[in-house]
């Protein structure tokens, strides 16, 4: 069986990179930054971050390496509103157009951010409509 190839170029260096600065980023973010730390322990930001960065991996590079469900994870924290992801997508756009990237490689990567983003986002806006009220079109 063939190996399916990388989405897009880039190593997985690369991708632990950025996901670690993304996320010393997200620390300091006066929004984002207490919804995190209230979800990762004292201690717990090296284990989040290789099991994101495994995330991307797995997403771009396809190497199986994640094991997890980032729906679930994101259902299942009720501080969660649909207005952190346009939050959490510019801050991670802006990683991308600091980190030392072929600009085409932070547009890919932005571009798939962006999609998965919107489908937590949806998630999560159907998660809090009100019952029995009409699914919100995004």
């Amino acid at each position: 069986m063939t190996a399916l190839p990388p989405r897009f170029d880039i190593t997985a260096a690369q991708i632990d990179t950025v996901v670690r600065r993304f996320y010393a980023a997200i620390r300091r973010h006066p929004e984002l930054g207490p919804i995190f730390a209230a979800h990762v322990p004292d201690g717990g930001w090296p284990a989040h971050e290789a099991k994101i960065a495994a995330f991307w991996r797995n997403a771009i590079l396809h190497e199986r390496s994640y094991d997890g469900s980032p729906m679930r994870a994101h259902l299942s924290a009720p501080e969660i509103r649909e207005h952190h992801f346009a939050l959490w997508l510019g801050l991670f756009d802006h990683i991308l157009r600091t980190a030392d990237l072929p600009p085409e490689t932070a547009a890919a990567f932005s571009a798939l951010a962006h999609r998965i983003g919107r489908g937590q986002r949806a998630a999560i806006a159907d998660r809090d409509r009100p019952a029995g009220s009409p699914p919100r079109l995004l």
